[in-house]
């Protein structure tokens, strides 16, 4: 199993990043960084993600750093900053609600679906002139996600605007769909989306316990979310797995919505059947709970401890795993868990 993947993830402190190593940069295609403060250190070659929540225990900032082999080439497209290997392509956007209304005639369209609606023109704009036609993985950071406006509830409105974007650029919106989290940010926050994407066509995974989410029926908003359950990287592209948000979710229900322990145990269920689907689809057993990744986003750092318990008893001491706090998109939902291969294991 060791040096089955050549694309993944490592968690660091911004300290951690090395001030000059050309080797180790040559290897990175893209970063995140998550924290009340941008980082006090501008990258030239390397695009950056800033997103305004806060690690937790310590309110520290942390960066999401993807590797992947090959040689590099970065530049700039319309808002979109990417790197790109010579399979994958990472790409990151921060759109203002207030701009693109600047920009834009409001028409039937809110300040968030504006937003939205530009940030992904853009984002699909890049992958056409790049041509990197198969979008992998979306992370989407949305304002004041659980707050309801009188355009409607906000998470709706994004995916309303999200699903539009897609028709209009005639992409599938079911099946083949990229893997995807959306998580709230503080109000006045800009909307904040990055990506990868690939030449070649990855495997879209979905999990049996739960409904597709682009099959939701109407009560959870007039457009469904479009996303997969997970994605899983061609070899040839890296050979990664990319869990995405994942919750405490049967069927389509949110489940054990007054107990954060019980959440996480069912969120880990919901992962494990992802991984055994991955396992199943690839032929290979390369994917197993302690050589992943994990991002957990936290609604209230109270719940932090009986998160964390009910975690490592479930993937072991020695994965890595990075505690945030977010709104997640359901509010009655107070865990989320993302996961995906580390860049530990795609180095070894």
């Amino acid at each position: 199993m060791s040096g089955s993947t050549s694309c993944g993830v490592d968690y660091l402190s911004p300290a951690e990043l090395p001030m000059t190593s050309d080797a180790w940069w040559n290897g990175v295609l893209g970063l995140a960084h998550f924290g009340s403060q941008p980082l006090d250190r501008s990258f030239e070659q390397i695009p950056v993600a800033e997103v305004t929540i806060a690690p937790l225990p310590t309110p520290d900032g942390v960066c999401e750093v993807w590797r992947a082999a090959g040689p590099m080439t970065s530049g700039r497209i319309g808002a979109v900053r990417f790197r790109a290997s010579t399979q994958l392509l990472y790409g990151c956007i921060s759109v203002s609600e207030n701009l693109a209304v600047c920009l834009e005639s409001r028409n039937k369209h809110s300040p968030l679906e504006l937003a939205t609606i530009r940030a992904y023109t853009d984002i699909f704009a890049a992958l056409d002139m790049l041509g990197y036609p198969q979008l992998v993985r979306m992370w989407n950071y949305v304002p004041s996600i659980n707050e309801d406006e009188a355009e409607g509830d906000r998470y709706w409105q994004f995916n309303k605007a999200r699903q539009e974007s897609f028709l209009s650029k005639q992409r599938p919106t079911v099946d083949t769909v990229p893997a995807g989290s959306a998580l709230g940010t503080p109000t006045g926050s800009p909307l904040v989306i990055y990506f990868l994407a690939s030449h070649v066509a990855m495997r879209a995974i979905e999990n049996p316990r739960q409904m597709s989410a682009y099959h939701y029926p109407s009560k959870y908003g007039p457009r469904s979310p479009t996303f997969s359950r997970a994605a899983l990287l061609a070899s040839e592209a890296g050979g990664a797995l990319l869990v995405s948000g994942t919750a405490s979710i049967v069927g389509h229900e949110s489940v054990h919505t007054d107990d954060v322990a019980a959440q996480t145990r069912e969120t880990i269920a919901n992962i494990n059947v992802l991984i055994t689907e991955a396992n199943r689809l690839s032929g290979h057993q390369h994917y197993t709970t302690d050589t992943l990744a994990y991002k957990v986003y936290v609604r209230n750092p109270k719940d932090l401890s009986a998160i964390a318990v009910e975690l490592r008893a479930a993937i072991g001491q020695h994965a890595a795993v990075t505690y945030l706090q977010a709104e997640v998109c359901r509010r009655d939902l107070m865990v989320e868990i993302e996961a995906a291969s580390s860049s530990i294991r795609a180095a070894s």
